[in-house]
């Protein structure tokens, strides 16, 4: 079977929708300004922000009106708990799987967190494994993410396919394992000049139909050493 990969936050699921909801529901709860959103939102910075960097920054804001409790409860489970697997997207995992690919998520994060939205959302029963960046001691884009996924689910990374919304940690990820790539673009404009997405898709399930539809053949040649030793370093995400 041939192997697809797939980003979890701002793909599969709208992580930052799910923060910001938690964002105001947390201001809300403790009586805080909710003109913060913006402030907390720019701070998370969509999880790439330390979450003890955010925890740091809230309690010198807040003090005592936001206790290290209530911090840590949101920073912990709000946007885990809050995060939704659309009809559409579920919809296209399913004809990936009987259309003969084996899905695997791969994800950058902590386990907790990533384990959570995955079985809340239920896509623990429509893929076939995932591999969370802190549970393998290896971040995306890193090679060594990947081929950990592959062997999680027992398939050959020749042929296979890397669907993701960061430029960085998902499509130099793939193509230094010489995977193609689907970027999911949110309508973002690409502006990287050294690499480049196989597609762009505008959602999730519109780049996992493109790649159930497209020609299955042997995979690109290896990308440059220059691109490749961008590769070895990846920037945090601990959503």
């Amino acid at each position: 079977m041939a192997l697809l990969m797939i980003d979890l936050d701002n793909t599969l699921v709208d992580r930052d929708a799910a923060f910001r909801e938690a964002a105001a529901a947390v201001l809300a709860e403790h009586g805080l300004p909710a003109g913060d959103l913006a402030w907390l939102t720019a701070l998370d910075a969509s999880g790439c922000t330390p979450r003890r960097e955010v925890a740091r920054a809230m309690a010198q804001r807040y003090g005592s009106s936001c206790p290290e409790t209530a911090v840590q409860a949101f920073l912990d489970h709000g946007a885990a708990e809050r995060v939704t697997l659309t009809e559409d997207v579920r919809r296209a995992l399913g004809e990936a799987v009987a259309a003969g690919w084996t899905c695997v998520v791969v994800t950058n994060g902590r386990e907790a967190q990533q384990e959570t939205k995955i079985r809340r959302t239920g896509l623990d029963t429509l893929v076939h494994g995932w591999v969370v960046s802190e549970t393998v001691g290896h971040e995306k884009p890193a090679p060594e993410i990947f081929r950990i996924a592959a062997d999680t689910v027992a398939a050959p990374l020749d042929g296979a396919w890397m669907i993701g919304d960061s430029p960085h940690a998902d499509v130099l990820g793939a193509a230094g394992v010489g995977a193609r790539s689907v970027w999911v673009s949110g309508d973002r404009p690409w502006t990287e000049t050294a690499y480049g997405p196989t597609h762009v898709a505008p959602d999730a399930a519109a780049a996992v139909r493109h790649v159930v539809g497209a020609p299955r053949g042997p995979a690109p040649a290896a990308i440059p050493s220059a691109i490749r030793r961008s590769v070895n370093s990846p920037k945090p995400n601990t959503s």
